[in-house]
């Protein structure tokens, strides 16, 4: 196959020129499947307009799997009954928007509507709420949530791979086109009422990953972030998705994406670097991934509990829930207490075993220490859940039946939904929260209690109202809220035994130390609400966005392939009208080809010059108008054999320290130095990182030493490679030459000479990113 870029060499030597009247022109994002084989100037073709709109109030979209909404059926059976469900992450975000900013949500409903009532509710959430949902058929609904969501990304983010057809559950890809289908189905009712120029959309969690491509494909200046309310898991584990880059690339489409902790973060921008071969840079503490063009922000921040809901619970909690009921029925008791989601990540039964391990390996707490697990409904379903939930009530059965005295029960498990408010009631009779899952997004449960324990100010609900606060926390370390606890008693839930060593210190520690780590924990939580998570979120998606409509922007590729490139509004591409014409006015051209990834592909194996080329290369030298020179890094050796049929053309080896003007003439040194004894002080430091670093290896040149590490390992050869920059720079500093560093390369080279330094000037200011470098003048090549 003939690479792109001499074909328009052909075209150049026959003097077939393509005339710019008669191009294909197409728009500039592709809403349909096609092919784009070139780009379009007309700034009438773009989907969205260089200049804003005068609407100055903004408003922001939010997209979630489910609406803040709660429904139901109405007694007469005649019509839905709506109201906002006052739990839901998506209401309580509001408080950190600015006041005036008008909020839209986008979802869909936890009820099957009919068909012929969609019209009338979608009507009723739109006046009333502000919601519009989107409908998924019963096939695609299934396949979407219980099958791709449930059976493949939540187990896979959660670091459970699919060993067996019994485990976790096969690839299937049909799950995976539901996955797409029901994306799609929520982009499109995020168009129906998107102004692309004015409104921010904020997508939420990975139901709805692919969702950035969709919209971007219709709108490439829309404002857009990505929130992950999940793990996302190590680069290891990511790359066993079979759609991995098809996700990826669809969150790189979104202009800020964020993540509750660091690592999170660090896992995501791995795979981008193995997966896609981008890197991250990090400038005055901001982190961002460049994307043809496009800078992606990376936003760590996790979210909090809202405040305001949790002290209104706690108003009121002893006329809902008797808190001195529950401290009358665990008086001389104390109280440890789990809240966990029926899942098989959250270690309940971990935390059981840790519970039976405290009671034997210290007797004291027999007939003394209590733990009430409630468990909340199961969202999923599986042999997996069922085996989990026997296990758990096999452990809760044997701990009472060894452990239990009359009155006196060690597990206490509430197997049954429980509300925000007699949660709070536990909450405030408790010593201890235990949270013991083995790999969690987030986890809100820890500050939760740290609030309640706090109390309100004038409330009798509140933990020791008249004295001061305690509250402790045993947490696993594989949790998102983990990092931000530091007051908090670590472990790893798989230690049993040092989880129960956990438990028997938090309730042991004296009063003066719960109290200081409770007020440390009260101060980060209380001013890292949710409110303070939505406000940083949107002000860095408002700072991601300022430059969108000063760009010039393109959308190209096909499927999940799709991406926008944008460019800088000084930026101005070559009319092929304005280099024939300078090419058929000048006396005299020089064209300097670069060789590997313009004369020859980059991913050929061969590099071999075809006949093809060769021929090309001729017809060009045939002018005596044209000094045509072929630029490489390569050796003048088998750049010479390879270029021996072409007579006239110039070749100038090893960026130019070989110069060579026709195949008759003798090679000629353009390096300011003949002295190399710097070899023997770059070859053996090269030597020792190559020993050091599997898949590296030395490329000796006549005037150059190149260390290379493209097939090691990314994240390593990377470190290695910066990590010798900086050795070779100290052992090198006096000698004549430069140590430079490129695309999986590190060199030591003699000072780059005069040719060299103009072909990657032209090259990088003129035709950045092109197919091939070609530079007219009328001036002689001698004179350069």
């Amino acid at each position: 196959m003939m690479s792109r870029s001499y074909t328009n060499l052909l075209d150049l030597a026959s003097g077939n020129f393509p005339v710019m009247g008669q191009r294909k022109r197409l728009p500039r994002v592709m809403t349909v499947p096609g092919v784009i084989s070139e780009l379009d100037d007309d700034q009438a073709n773009s989907v969205t307009s260089d200049v804003p709109s005068s609407i100055v109030q903004d408003r922001v979209i939010i997209v979630a799997n489910q609406l803040p909404v709660k429904a139901k059926r109405r007694p007469d059976n005649k019509g839905w009954s709506f109201s906002w469900d006052e739990d839901s992450l998506l209401l309580q975000l509001k408080d950190g928007l600015p006041d005036d900013m008008e909020v839209l949500y986008v979802g869909s409903l936890r009820v099957d509507v009919d068909s012929n009532e969609q019209d009338d509710v979608s009507q009723v959430l739109l006046d009333r709420f502000k919601c519009v949902p989107a409908f998924l058929p019963q096939d695609i609904l299934s396949k979407f949530y219980h099958g791709f969501c449930k059976q493949q990304l939540w187990p896979l983010f959660h670091y459970m791979l699919p060993f067996s057809a019994n485990h976790g559950g096969r690839f299937d890809r049909s799950l995976w086109e539901a996955y797409v289908s029901a994306n799609k189905i929520f982009s499109q009712r995020v168009i129906e009422v998107l102004n692309p120029e004015d409104d921010y959309v904020w997508i939420h969690d990975y139901h709805l990953m692919v969702l950035p491509t969709f919209l971007r494909r219709r709108f490439n200046r829309l404002r857009m972030g990505f929130f992950l309310h999940s793990p996302f898991p190590s680069s290891e584990i990511y790359r066993t998705l079979p759609v991995r880059e098809e996700i990826l690339k669809a969150l790189l489409n979104s202009d800020l994406i964020g993540f509750h902790t660091f690592d999170y973060a660090r896992h995501f921008l791995s795979c981008c670097s193995r997966m896609l071969g981008l890197e991250y840079q990090s400038k005055r503490g901001y982190i961002g991934l460049e994307y043809y063009g496009r800078t992606v922000g990376i936003k760590i921040m996790p979210v909090g509990v809202h405040m305001g809901q949790i002290e209104s619970v706690l108003r009121f909690a002893d006329k809902e829930w008797r808190v001195e009921e529950l401290k009358q029925q665990y008086e001389g008791k104390t109280v440890l207490l789990g809240v966990d989601d029926m899942d098989i990540f959250k270690g309940v039964n971990l935390k059981l075993l840790a519970m039976e391990q405290m009671l034997t390996q210290h007797p004291k707490w027999q007939g003394r220490a209590v733990l009430v697990q409630i468990a909340n409904p199961a969202r999923g379903s599986g042999r997996d859940l069922e085996v989990i939930q026997a296990e758990i009530q096999a452990s809760c059965k044997r701990i009472n039946e060894n452990f239990g005295q009359p009155g006196y029960e060690p597990i206490v498990f509430i197997d049954r939904p429980v509300s925000l408010s007699e949660k709070a009631a536990f909450y405030t009779i408790a010593e201890c929260v235990v949270v013991t899952a083995v790999r969690d997004g987030m986890n809100l449960i820890p500050y939760e209690y740290i609030v309640s324990r706090q109390g309100v100010s004038g409330s009798e609900s509140g933990s020791e109202s008249s004295g001061p606060k305690k509250s402790m926390l045993v947490v696993s370390e594989f949790i998102g809220c983990s990092p931000s606890l530091s007051g908090a008693i670590r472990v790893n839930p798989w230690n049993v035994e040092a989880t129960a060593e956990a438990m028997n210190e938090a309730i042991s520690m004296a009063d003066a130390e719960k109290q200081l780590r409770h007020e440390k924990h009260y101060r980060y939580v209380s001013t890292h609400d949710v409110a303070y998570w939505s406000k940083s979120f949107f002000q860095d998606m408002e700072r991601s966005c300022k430059d969108h409509f000063r760009r010039w922007c393109w959308g190209i590729g096909l499927s999940f392939g799709f991406r926008v490139v944008a460019l800088d509004p000084n930026f101005r591409k070559l009319s092929i009208d304005s280099i024939v014409s300078a090419y058929s006015r000048a006396k005299n051209r020089a064209i300097l080809l670069d060789y590997d990834g313009t004369v020859m592909p980059q991913t050929s194996i061969n590099k071999t010059p075809s006949e093809d080329v060769i021929l090309i290369l001729n017809t060009l030298c045939s002018d005596p108008r044209n000094t045509v020179f072929v630029v490489s890094g390569r050796g003048r050796d088998s750049l010479g054999k390879w270029f021996s049929p072409c007579n006239r053309l110039g070749i100038a080896a090893e960026h130019g320290y070989f110069l060579r003007w026709s195949v008759n003439e003798e090679w000629e040194i353009c390096g300011q130095s003949n002295d190399f004894g710097w070899i023997q002080m770059a070859e053996p430091v090269m030597k020792l990182y190559t020993e050091a670093t599997d898949g590296s290896y030395i490329e000796a040149k006549e005037s150059a030493l190149v260390w290379h590490h493209q097939d090691a390992d990314p994240g390593f050869g990377s470190s290695q490679a910066k990590e010798m920059l900086d050795h070779l720079e100290s052992v090198l500093a006096n000698e004549p030459v430069a140590v430079k560093s490129g695309q999986f390369i590190v060199e030591v080279k003699p000072q780059v000479p005069l040719i060299c330094q103009l072909h990657f000037c032209f090259h990088t200011c003129i035709l950045h990113e092109c197919n091939f470098l070609i530079l007219i003048t009328s001036i002689v090549v001698q004179n350069l």
